[in-house]
This record gives structure tokens, C-alpha cells and sequence, in this order.
């Protein structure tokens, strides 16, 4: 009588494993785009909140303010947005009186739909002072208000 060993020899098993670590690589990189456009997509809705509350500013106080921590500060908004991956919101604005700004934030995809039509740095308002760093080129999407 012939006993049958029921089991998996070693040479499946390594088979098994290499297929479902191919197929779990595959399935990380397939991830990788649908998170940076959930992140890209966070971005412009801070944009929109930040502008929200930089217009909720400028109704109070007939200009916009020199920094971004002054609408926590004054109430408009109940804190500053934090970028998904830790970047900052790039804020630009005028003086003297501040009736102009740049704010942007630079998105991950470069081919968003929302970066054609965005205003770039390259429609400078007057007097817009760009030394604390405010980038502009695309990637960043680049709102503008004032002139």
C-alpha cells in the first residue's frame, strides 16, 4: 500500500508567494494616482476656504491681510488649512493698502485640469511683493484677486 503525502512541496509554495507579491506591487502602484488626486483635490478646497476667509478679512477691515495666521486670529477662519503632505500655501499680497494677492499651493498632478486656468504669477497685481517665496509657475495652481 502506497502512502500519498497531501501537502505542498516548497517549489509551489515560493510559486504562490512570488504571484501574490507581484499582484500585491501591482495593486500599490495602481493606488499611487487615485491618492494624489484626493490630496490635489484637498489642496484647491483649502484654496477656495482660504479665499473664502481672506474675502470675509478684507469686508472687515478694507484690505487683505499680510499673512495668512491673521484670519485665525481675527475669526474668519478657525485654522490655517495644513497641505496633505506637509507643504505650505504660498501667499503673496500687496501693501500699502493690501488690496491684492497670489495664493497658491503646488498640485502633484501636472496635468490637473484646474492648472489651465488658474492666474500664474505671471498676471502680477501692482505692488505685489513676491520675496517670501510665492513660486507661481505651474505646477502651482495660482489664484489672483485684485489688481
Amino acid at each position: 500500500m502506497k502512502k500519498f503525502n497531501q501537502g505542498f512541496t516548497l517549489i509551489e509554495l515560493l510559486i504562490v508567494i512570488a504571484i501574490i507579491g507581484i499582484l500585491g506591487a501591482v495593486l500599490f502602484v495602481s493606488l499611487g494616482s487615485p491618492q494624489a488626486d484626493a490630496r490635489d483635490s484637498k489642496r484647491l478646497s483649502d484654496i477656495n476656504s482660504l479665499q473664502l476667509a481672506l474675502e470675509l478679512y478684507n469686508n472687515s477691515n478694507n484690505e487683505y491681510p499680510q499673512a495668512l495666521a491673521s484670519l485665525v486670529t481675527d475669526g474668519q477662519i478657525g485654522a490655517v488649512p495644513v497641505d496633505p503632505q506637509g507643504n505650505s500655501y504660498s501667499y503673496a499680497v500687496n501693501t500699502d493698502p493690501a488690496t491684492a494677492y497670489h495664493l497658491g499651493i503646488t498640485l502633484e498632478d501636472t496635468a490637473h485640469s484646474a492648472l489651465s486656468g488658474d492666474a500664474d504669477a505671471n498676471s502680477t497685481p501692482t505692488g505685489i511683493n513676491y520675496t517670501n517665496g510665492f513660486p507661481g509657475a505651474d505646477p502651482v495652481y495660482d489664484v489672483r484677486v485684485g489688481s
